[in-house]
């Protein structure tokens, strides 16, 4: 492992809770800590990184990732979640003794938030009050508490509720070409379940096309749903690792409305 470690008289050592990037490849960075400060699996964490020498507009941004592998000899194996470039040998990684974490609650509703809970349409001087985060890591249910009695969820959509019941608790996949009309049925089953089940939905886009997001988010936004749904997205062009992990995101949301409000939840993935 000798070899991926940086020369320790050109790179001073990092005291503890950070480390310093040993190898860049791609999404996935490697990066020594010090035998005392190896932060656990799952853990986020986060370097600076500037771009003006670059000359790119957006000139500094803050880099997040994610533990995924003991690498041994104080090393660890992270992936990252978005673009590095501009990521180089010896630059500071902090710790953040946490896994990342998602906003949840009532102040989701309405908005698009990344994989790290950033959100992505705030208007202009619009400020969202986040008063608690879940991480996104969590333990499943144990098997007793899972529900063994079936129940039909009544979607209130004639067609469905006749010919293909939903179960609650259970899953189901909705397949179709382009135009003909899954995102209706889906905003009428938003709508419907918001309005006869005081319920909420959680919308996860991941790996969609950017074009596609935009026209779902619009559309919502015209017909109103949109105030009753979460939405998550990690859209194509984003790195493996944010995809990866944007459906733990939703999920992490869905399950606070489950959970803790006690309400029906539409998870759409």
């Amino acid at each position: 492992m000798t070899a991926t470690t940086t020369d320790a008289a050109a790179t001073p050592k990092a005291p503890a809770g950070t480390g310093r990037v040993a190898r860049v490849i791609g999404p996935v960075v490697d990066i020594e800590f010090p035998t005392d400060a190896i932060p656990e699996m799952y853990n986020a964490l986060s370097v600076d990184i500037d771009l003006s020498a670059q000359g790119e507009a957006e000139s500094s941004f803050t880099l997040i990732l994610e533990v995924a592998q003991h690498l041994g000899d104080s090393m660890v194996r992270a992936i990252a979640l978005k673009p590095t470039d501009g990521l180089v040998r010896g630059a500071v990684v902090t710790d953040s003794g946490a896994p990342i974490s998602v906003p949840v609650g009532d102040v989701t509703k309405g908005h698009v938030f990344n994989v790290t809970g950033e959100v992505l349409n705030l208007k202009e001087g619009e400020r969202l009050e986040v008063t608690e985060r879940w991480p996104i890591h969590r333990k499943p249910p144990a098997f007793d508490q899972l529900e063994s009695k079936t129940t039909m969820f009544e979607t209130g959509i004639k067609v469905i509720d006749l010919l293909t019941p939903y179960v609650e608790g259970g899953k189901i996949g909705l397949f179709g070409g382009a135009g003909v009309g899954k995102t209706v049925l889906i905003q009428e089953m938003i709508y419907r379940v918001a309005n006869n089940h005081d319920g909420v939905s959680v919308f996860a886009g991941v790996g969609e096309r950017t074009r596609e997001g935009n026209d779902l988010i619009e559309e919502m936004t015209e017909s109103g749903v949109i105030k009753q749904t979460a939405l998550v997205f990690g859209q194509m062009d984003e790195p493996p690792g944010t995809r990866l992990r944007v459906a733990l995101s939703a999920l992490t949301m869905a399950e606070y409305f489950r959970d803790v409000q006690k309400q029906d939840v539409l998870l759409f993935i």
